[in-house]
Parts: structure tokens; sequence; C-alpha cells
């Protein structure tokens, strides 16, 4: 059964900032997070982690990997995505700590499917927040 992960996207205010964040990343992007998910199988069953800018989730990157690595003497979890990006519907969300499990049928939408794609990210925000969309 697939399962999907949510994380914030700190340091980033936009999918441009993220992709410029990570010109010089390694094919796969490498994520590490301290605590490894126990649910790991269903996340590698076609899941996707669900990036959050500014309280909306924007976008979603699939879930190549899950594994542990030591650095300093201490062990943390990395999770390897597809450098490709899919932009989803944008969806309102509160702020966390660390990564959450997010279930498909809560997951937003592709924007593939759903139209708009070439929206602006402010623009889809906005009509959201109005209820337009």
């Amino acid at each position: 059964m697939t399962l999907h992960m949510i994380r914030l996207c700190v340091g980033c205010d936009t999918i441009e900032d993220l992709v410029a964040w990570h010109q010089d990343s390694p094919d796969p992007w490498p994520l590490f997070t301290r605590m490894a998910p126990k649910r790991a199988e269903e996340l590698l069953d076609g899941g996707s982690l669900y990036r959050i800018f500014r309280g909306l989730i924007l976008c979603r990157q699939r879930i190549l990997s899950v594994g542990r690595v030591e650095a300093g003497g201490e062990s943390h979890c990395r999770i390897d995505l597809e450098p490709r990006i899919i932009r989803v519907a944008p969806t309102p969300r509160r702020a966390f700590q660390g990564w959450r499990y997010l279930d498909p049928a809560d997951a937003p939408p592709d924007l593939d499917e759903t139209g708009g794609g070439d929206l602006p990210d402010e623009l889809a925000r906005r009509l959201r927040e109005a209820g337009a969309w």
C-alpha cells in the first residue's frame, strides 16, 4: 500500500528556490532527517515527498530509497528523491516540525490532472485563499 510523506520546505519560499538550492546536488536528491520512517516499505511503494512552502503544499517528488547513514558519530536517515518536481494543486497546511505521513486520499492532485500548471505560485496561493480554486 502506498504512503506519502509531507515536510516543510525550510529556507525556500518557492519551487524555483528549491531547484536553485539543489542545482549542484547529485542525482537523486538526498534529504537527511534525524528520524527514520518506520513505514519505509510503504513509502517506497510509489510514495512521494510533498513539500510545504509558506503554508501551502505546492509540489511533490517521488521517493526512491530510504536508508541510514553515519555522520559525525551520529546516525541519520537519508531519503533519496527523484529530481523531477511535480506541481500539485496548492493546498493549505499548517506548520509542524519534522515530517509526517500523508495518506494518499489526503494528497492534493497533480496540476496536470486539474489544469493550471502554468499559474504562478503567488496567484495560485491567492486563488486558494479566496476559495476560487
